[in-house]
């Protein structure tokens, strides 16, 4: 019995060194297919140079990003941030069974999500956001039973959210914000009782709202932002979600009153519903829920006063009903809120004054008020009472009275924005106080007095606007020593005893520069071009006297608008300028400037679209290399000396051949405030017969004006291949022959002006053609024959636009195309046709005398035949008269 026993126990001890032999080999199996799976994908980036130790001579559990657990499998890849590019597709998930956690947060991913990722059965953390995946979500992630948290946000994800995610057992947190999924059909979602974090914000998703939400019942955090959902906020959600402390149903189509039941919500810290259509008022009681932070419900037609009882909101940080149709006064309980950093009511109906209360907000940072009937002045003791301060926006109200100087203790402003009030006095020196101002609109109020120089101590300012107002005096010296502006202007309405010195030839980072509608005189220093940051220029409406400067070192031109016009400036074309590639738009009209037109524009400013060198002294012709501007949209030269042809190179400014457009989100963009206040580009030109301004639209702006000069000859057939052009003007010229024929083929010109110049002939039947013709005015020439009639033509009835062509006839003249009133086209012709008859007999007669001396010199016979001839004929004479 003791030898069986024995027998046995040799063969357990033969089996357990044959079992531990295999483990190491087993071991090294797994570590080099995970290892051989890993290379093989860092193969397939693009770009893996931050994965450089990733080689087969150091472990795998040493590489970058790579953790293992304690077999030495890896249990955890963490590339966040590391620049990768390249796909999913090249990595073996099933290589890496013990896989954890996949971090690959903001690289540059690309391509699907591939479905083989299920494949990691051990998976708990997938954090795929902030790359370019795209293609739809693999509903194979409902495989994944150990996922807790799954993020994908910030994709280009499209399709539906497969509802099999819906069945994962353990997920906790699911974030698929920012994509571009659609269709979500809710009916197919189970309750997700694990799931405390949900955000589906910025996606296309529509419907009500969400059922399988309000059944997952242990949500903290809900945030279905910035979709397409409509319908009631339901009531019953603080019922379903009572322990949600983050509520965030912003900018979709929610409509009804905020229900009362959110009251119940006792744990709610952060409340936003703003734009949507929720309507009532603002609810009492929301001035009950003590526990808020924030409370933003902006953007919505709510209508109603300010609660007073909001003071009673304690741990209140932020408030903002900003655009909500309030029709209301500024309560003082609101002075309560001790801990609120944040106050937007702008863009309601606010009136009365700001309550003296308000100092009781000490943590205020960001006060804005803008946009509303609010009068009175302000509270002094609101900046030393709000050390914290950074932004205070008070513009577009009706405050009057001074600026309080104890601004100046306001140490941390960053922006302040006061204008568009009625405010007096002058700028106090003590603004120079607040060294951390970058930000300074003082515009459009009746300031009086003069710039003061301690603004000079304004090291962070970047723009300052100081615009229709009535400030006097010089700049200031030393305005402009110690600071870098991006944006200055002194424009509008203001006035100076002083030229623009050489102070500004210090601001070397200026982007920004805004002296318009001024009373500034002086030239410009010979230092100016020392500016080279320069993008935006406008000097425009001044008294600006002499020639512009001309570089006097090397000089790199960063201006992309130039705005002289309506100064003094004279002397030849600013050369300083030829260096400026970059330049889009150029006004140096109503000025004083002569000599010829540079070809060196066409030539070397070719990203031109705005050409205005009108009411100057220029002359000589045209310059043809005009032509090769083939981003030009405007071209206006007119009211100089200019003489000879139109160019027929024009008919290739290729921007004008086809009509410009804009889409919706350009012209929304375009209509943004930000946009006008950082960047507002504009220009000048004679529309539809009075002068405009351009603003913004000015890519929408398409024209020729070449009128009030001595160009001669005719208009050249080419212009009409411009048939992106809205308006074209011609007048006052010396301009011959006759109107295009294919004149017709502009189909959107909406201006048309030719009058005043020598033209002659019919006018083009294909003028009808153009329907979107809005103004048109042929008037003195030498047009002759009948008006045409028909389709645009017809709505123009206004005779003065063929007045002074004694050869019309027709509608809307008095003068009827009959025989006996024919000084139209058909007696011109008609003259034309005697004229042709009698020049052909004379050819003929002329032609047939010596063809006949011809052969009566050369042949005999023929001279014998016709003497011959002759004689008979004096024989038979004779007898006949004997």
């Amino acid at each position: 019995m003791a030898r069986v026993v024995h027998r046995f126990f040799l063969a357990d001890v033969v089996v357990l060194v044959v079992a531990a032999a295999a483990i190491p080999a087993s071991v090294e199996a797994a570590a080099s297919s995970q290892t051989d799976a890993l290379l093989a994908w860092k193969a397939s980036l693009d770009d893996a140079a931050s994965l450089s130790d990733w080689t087969r001579f150091a472990p795998v559990c040493t590489w970058r990003g790579v953790a293992c657990d304690a077999a030495g499998s890896v249990a955890s890849l963490r590339l966040r941030s590391l620049r990768l590019r390249g796909g999913l597709d090249a990595l073996d998930f099933a290589a890496l069974p013990a896989l954890t956690e996949l971090d690959l947060n903001d690289n540059y991913f690309i391509g699907a999500i591939p479905a083989t990722i299920s494949r990691l059965r051990s998976l708990a953390s997938l954090d795929l956001a902030s790359n370019w995946f795209d293609g739809s979500i693999p509903p194979q992630f409902g495989d994944l039973s150990g996922l807790v948290e799954l993020r994908l946000y910030n994709n280009n994800l499209v399709g539906a959210i497969p509802h099999q995610l819906s069945r994962l057992p353990r997920i906790a947190h699911v974030d698929l914000g920012a994509n571009y999924l659609t269709g979500l059909d809710f009916r197919k979602f189970s309750p997700m009782p694990t799931m405390t974090f949900l955000s589906l914000f910025l996606n296309s998703l529509n419907g009500t709202f969400p059922e399988f939400v309000i059944r997952s019942g242990n949500l903290t955090f809900l945030d279905l932002s910035h979709n397409n959902f409509s319908g009631p906020i339901p009531d019953m959600l603080p019922e379903k979600l009572p322990n949600l402390m983050y509520l965030n149903l912003s900018f979709n189509a929610f409509s009804g009153q905020i229900p009362a039941s959110l009251g119940k919500l006792t744990k709610l810290l952060d409340l936003r519903i703003d734009t949507n259509n929720l309507t009532g008022g603002v609810p009492v009681f929301l001035g009950l829920m003590s526990q808020l932070k924030v409370l933003d419900l902006g953007f919505n037609p709510l209508g109603g006063t300010i609660p007073p009882v909001l003071g009673k909101l304690q741990m209140l940080q932020q408030l903002s009903i900003m655009n909500a149709g309030l029709l209301s006064t500024l309560p003082p309980e609101l002075g309560n809120l001790k801990n609120l950093t944040v106050l937007e009511l702008s863009m309601n109906q606010l009136s009365g004054g700001l309550p003296p209360e308000f100092t009781g907000m000490q943590a205020m940072r960001e006060f804005s008020i803008s946009t509303n009937n609010l009068t009175g002045e302000i509270p002094p003791a609101l900046f030393t009472s709000w050390p914290e301060l950074i932004s205070f926006q008070v513009q577009n109200n009706l405050f009057t009275g001074k600026i309080p100087p104890e601004l100046g203790k306001a140490r941390k402003l960053v922006v302040l924005f006061m204008f568009g009030n009625k405010l007096s006095g002058s700028i106090p020196a003590a603004l120079g106080s607040l060294t951390s101002l970058e930000d300074l609109d003082l515009s459009d109020n009746d300031l009086t007095g003069g710039i003061p120089s301690e603004l000079g101590h304004l090291s962070h300012l970047t723009f300052l606007k100081l615009s229709h107002n009535s400030i006097s005096g010089p700049i200031p010296g030393n305005v402009g020593n110690n600071f870098k502006l991006q944006g200055v202007d002194h424009s509008s309405g203001n006035s100076s005893n002083s030229s623009s010195g050489s102070d500004f030839c210090q601001l070397l980072s200026l982007k920004i520069l805004f002296l318009s509608n001024n009373r500034l005189t002086g030239r410009l220093p010979d230092c100016w071009w020392n500016l080279q940051n320069l993008q935006f220029i406008d000097l425009s409406n001044n008294a600006f006297s002499g020639e512009i400067p001309a570089v006097q070192t090397s000089y790199n031109c960063s201006l992309e608008s130039v705005h002289l016009a309506g100064n003094g400036f004279s002397g030849a074309f600013p050369s300083a300028l030829e260096m400026c590639k970059t330049l889009i738009t150029l006004d140096i009209g109503n000025n004083r400037f002569f000599g010829g037109i540079p070809p060196w524009i066409g030539k070397g400013l070719l990203s031109l679209k705005f050409l205005s060198l009108k009411s100057n002294n220029f002359t000589g012709e045209i310059p043809s290399e005009l032509s090769n501007l083939s981003q030009l949209q405007l071209l206006d030269i007119s009211n100089n000396g200019l003489t000879g042809l139109i160019p027929k190179s024009f008919g290739n400014l290729t921007s004008m051949k086809n009509p410009n457009t804009l889409s919706a989100q350009e012209t929304l963009e375009w209509s943004s405030y930000i946009n006008w206040l950082l960047y507002s580009d504009r220009i000048d030109t004679i529309w539809k017969g009075q002068e405009q301004f351009f603003e913004k639209t000015i890519e929408l702006l398409t024209g020729i004006n070449l009128s009030g000069n001595s160009l001669s000859q005719c208009i050249p057939d080419e212009l009409t291949n411009l048939q992106g052009l809205l308006f074209l003007n011609l007048s006052r010229n010396h301009l011959s022959c006759s109107i295009p024929k294919n004149i017709g083929s502009m189909k959107n010109l909406e201006f048309l002006d030719l009058s005043l110049n020598e033209l002659s002939g019919a006018i083009p039947p294909s003028l009808a053609d153009i329907s979107t013709l809005d103004i048109l005015n042929l008037s003195n020439n030498h047009l002759s024959g009948k008006i045409p009639t028909g389709n645009q033509l017809q709505t123009l009835s206004d005779p003065s636009i063929y007045h002074n062509n004694s050869g019309l006839c027709g509608f809307p003249l008095n003068i009827s195309c009959t025989n006996s009133s024919l000084a139209s086209d058909e007696r011109f012709c008609r003259k034309c046709e005697d004229q042709y008859l009698s020049f052909c007999v004379m050819a003929g007669a002329v032609f047939g005398f010596w063809v006949w001396f011809g052969m009566f010199f050369f042949s005999g016979t023929l001279r014998y035949a016709i003497f011959g001839f002759v004689d008979g004929m004096h024989c038979k004479v004779m007898h006949k008269v004997s």
